[in-house]
């Protein structure tokens, strides 16, 4: 057995790395498995689940091809050293391949042979090699962007197919240069925004980081920062997201299709992912804008073997409120920051250890109150090949969020914080078993602390008591196996099966109720009490899909994705404030369910040059939560009796066509979409729209590249005005006005549309210069829609019998200029 060696872009291991010779341990698989077990052992009839499908992957183990041989590497990029994730490895000989993972690795098990392997990324230059397999190779490759050719490059003329081919729909990855093209609200580029201008995606109001997707709550969308869950996304009141692009490597969003090894939520997964660090140089980037300053620095600690990135945000908005003619907005301060950090270490040829973290803080101070909300990531991960074939990752993952609302006058002070935490263990693993079949397996757990709030008075004059709602815990998990195989040269299926539980666990106070929302009697879960469950805490999500390639330029997709959701945001509020709370399930409130089905036509024009596509989508929910009409959410012990529970459904079709090469790129949208919400106890038991229901949504995003230090760029969004509940009259009651309201949503804003331009200058790349700058100048709402972001409502100072309505618009025309750097 020979030791392995590193070898730089293209080189070839020749040595023989015949891992069917090594013994290969399972303890760790043991130990998990042993673990599952115990976290499951009073419900031994699922043990038994489990158990088949530990057997089932140990199975995996021992398959291989007699005579086989495999191809593996990482691939990545040129100038930085940073892993490219999902690049395309294409076996001309036998029509097949395979993609990197997460972490840019790829494997491919073939017969003894000749082959040429095509390798592909979007935005870099393809590259063809040749290899002899008579034994196992590694074959790391150094990709180069088209602007950056590398002499030892080969350029072929074959562009994969990727939007056709891949065995993925409802699928969006955003290159991060794309989205910096877009022009921007204030000059601050911002991922989430442009997400929003895709099919299927909408916005949950003007200027907000909340978005729906294909008929879901905001809160059924799954968000994850280098795997740990961010639970508010939003900065300044949701104007700007906590993504900051200059420390971002890659961003996708799951519209459907969620891979197995995800769950949790109903409508989507976005997955976002930091840069690792520069291996080869030490460089920086950021920019100065009219409400931001950014400053992102990387490098190598020990070339190609070791890297560190470091940025940071700080936002300034509250600068400009010295300007506003309200005296009240006049004496109000608001910013916020942003820090990432993220290091990883190659500890040796089938070892690398990844380390990140994230803290964002915003605080807003008007009049006499403070407002502070925030939150704090971080992720350890260790990546292991046990050989060529199997890669292991595990993860520790924290997340934080919480609030604080402060207000101090004279004599008097109160204050008000609450908050959840999340520990999670994951372990994952990718069996590359054969060129048709690539097996995912694994499990999660993670540890929920929700502290809905505590309050502190203080102060001589304050006569209020301490009071603090309970803090409940709880423990979700899952195991998960799925497989993607290639039927033939046109078919590929995917499919697996998750299976996932969630337990509440003590000391709580737990209040039964009864079928009229009233408590029916208190039980306490004492500390020793390990858990608690309740029926329809447990099932099985399957998940399967297919492509069937029609010709080499089109093919036929489709889905279908089980998924159930334990958390759910407590807020009766489309927009989504940083006060709301998330809660667990409990005895009165059952996980959310639902179930989804898509098929898409997808079909590339113009030598893959342009990408078009049409889905088609049905989701049905189950156990869906609201509230009742003037609910009481915050700092309620007893807040599971302002839900009500019931079903909903959404349907509807998206096109999409893209350009992504050549001197004019962009792409245009369009959804047609319904989402209907059924409660017997709200509205009547008539079905009514959901907040996010949007008949008609139209999209057209343009970049074009003048000149090579020009980009002109523009985008005009168009939707259906959102579906509110209006005061349809008032009565006196014991001298308070009280508003009667219309049927729930029955009532739409008017309809929505922006238009936003960008002009962009950059410098000239010349040999041996190192620094480089651009000057951003956009200008956001060019014809000054006035898009009601809210209705104000109240009686008329004129007639007080009557009820005077008043749009609030806070977003005019808005120019911004912004200048970024990079060396």
């Amino acid at each position: 057995m020979f030791p392995h060696k590193i070898f730089h872009a293209g080189s070839i291991n020749t040595e023989d790395k015949d891992e069917r010779k090594e013994p290969f341990s399972l303890n760790i698989q043991l130990i998990l498995f042993i673990y599952i077990c115990f976290l499951h052992q009073q419900r031994m009839k699922n043990a038994g689940i489990c158990f088949l499908m530990f057997l089932f992957c140990f199975g995996l183990f021992a398959t291989e091809e007699p005579g086989s041989y495999t191809i593996s590497g990482y691939v990545k990029d040129a100038a930085s050293g940073e892993a490219l994730i999902g690049a395309g490895i294409y076996v001309k000989e036998i029509r097949k391949g395979t993609v990197t993972n997460a972490y840019g690795y790829y494997a491919l098990t073939l017969q003894p042979g000749t082959y040429h392997l095509v390798f592909s990324y979007v935005g870099y230059v393809s590259q063809e090699k040749m290899v002899v397999l008579q034994h196992n190779l590694t074959l790391n490759i150094e990709m180069a962007t088209e602007e950056k050719q590398l002499q030892t490059v080969v350029v072929t003329s074959e562009k994969a197919d990727e939007n056709v081919v891949k065995p993925e729909m409802s699928i969006v990855k955003m290159d991060v240069k794309t989205i910096k093209s877009v022009p921007a609200l204030a000059g601050e580029i911002d991922p989430i925004k442009v997400i929003q201008l895709l099919p299927g995606v909408q916005p949950v109001s003007e200027g907000s980081s909340g978005f729906s997707v294909r008929g879901g709550a905001a809160d059924q969308n799954l968000v994850l920062l280098d795997e740990a869950t961010v639970y508010n996304a939003s900065h300044a009141l949701g104007f700007l997201s906590v993504f900051n692009n200059d420390a971002i490597k890659d961003i996708k969003l799951y519209k459907g299709d969620i891979p197995v090894q995800y769950g949790g939520r109903l409508s989507s997964l976005l997955d976002v992912r930091q840069k690792d660090g520069n291996m080869k140089h030490f460089a920086a980037n950021g920019g100065l804008g009219m409400i931001t300053s950014r400053l992102t620095l990387e490098g190598p600690l020990v070339k190609d073997r070791s890297s560190v990135m470091a940025a940071g945000r700080l936002a300034y908005p509250g600068l400009f409120f010295p300007f506003s003619p309200n005296p009240v907005t006049k004496k109000a301060k608001l910013y916020f920051y942003d820090l990432n950090l993220k290091g990883n270490y190659i500890l040796s040829q089938k070892d690398r250890l990844f380390v990140s973290a994230y803290a964002g803080r915003d605080m807003l101070a008007i009049l006499n109150v403070k407002f502070g909300w925030g939150n704090k990531t971080f992720t350890a991960r260790w990546n292991h090949l046990f050989s060529d074939r199997l890669f292991c990752n595990t993860s520790i993952i924290y997340s934080d969020y919480d609030y604080l609302l402060s207000t101090r006058q004279a004599g008097f002070q109160v204050e008000l914080t609450a908050g959840m935490k999340d520990w999670t263990l994951r372990h994952d693993y990718t069996f590359y078993l054969n060129p048709n079949n690539t097996l995912s397996f694994g499990f999660q757990s993670i540890f929920h602390t929700f502290m809905p709030g505590e309050f502190n008075p203080g102060g001589e004059n304050n006569s209020f008591a301490p009071f603090k709602v309970q803090t409940s815990r709880a423990l979700e998990h899952a195991l998960y196996v799925g497989n993607q195989q290639k039927a033939g040269e046109k078919l590929t299926i995917e499919y697996g099966v998750r299976y996932s539980f969630m337990q509440n666990i003590g000391p709580q106070r737990v209040y039964l109720l009864n079928a009229a929302h009233e408590i029916d009697r208190i039980d306490t879960i004492s500390s020793h009490r390990i858990y608690y469950t309740h029926a329809g805490w447990e099932g099985f999500e399957p998940r399967a899909g297919f492509t069937f390639l029609l010709t080499s330029r089109s093919s036929i997709k489709g889905n279908y994705m089980r998924s159930r959701q334990f958390v759910q945001l407590a807020s009766n509020s489309v927009i989504g404030f940083p006060l709301d709370l998330w809660v667990p399930c409990s005895p009165n409130i059952k996980p959310q369910t639902g179930d989804q089905y898509a098929i898409g036509f997808f079909r590339n024009f113009f030598d893959n040059r342009v990408e078009g596509s049409v889905e088609l989508y049905y989701k049905s929910m189950q156990n869906q939560i609201d509230f009742r009409d003037f609910a009481q959410i915050t700092f309620n012990e007893q807040i599971d009796k302002e839900f009500r529970t019931g079903k909903a459904k959404s349907y509807g079709i998206e096109l999409l066509l893209r350009k992504q090469s050549g001197k004019l790129q962009g792409w245009t949208g369009y959804t047609y979409s319904r989402a209907k919400r059924y409660f017997p106890e709200i509205n009547g038991g008539k079905p009514y729209s959901a907040p996010y229901d949007r008949p008609h949504t139209l999209s057209v995003v343009i970049m074009y590249n003048l000149t090579p230090s020009f980009q002109l760029s523009a985008n005009w969004i168009y939707y259906t005005g959102t579906a509110i509940t209006m005061p349809t009259g008032k009565y006196n009651y014991e001298g308070q006005i009280v508003g009667i309201v219309s049927q729930r949503n029955g009532y739409r804003l008017p309809d929505y549309h922006r238009l936003d331009l960008g002009i962009t200058w950059k410098q000239k790349e010349k040999p041996g210069k190192k620094f480089y700058q651009e000057v951003i100048l956009s200008v956001y709402n060019v014809y000054n829609r006035k898009n009601p972001w809210m209705i104000d409502y109240g009686p008329d100072e004129k007639d007080p019998s009557k009820m005077k309505f008043t749009q609030i618009v806070i977003f005019p025309r808005i120019p911004s200029l912004s200048w970024n750097f990079r060396f």
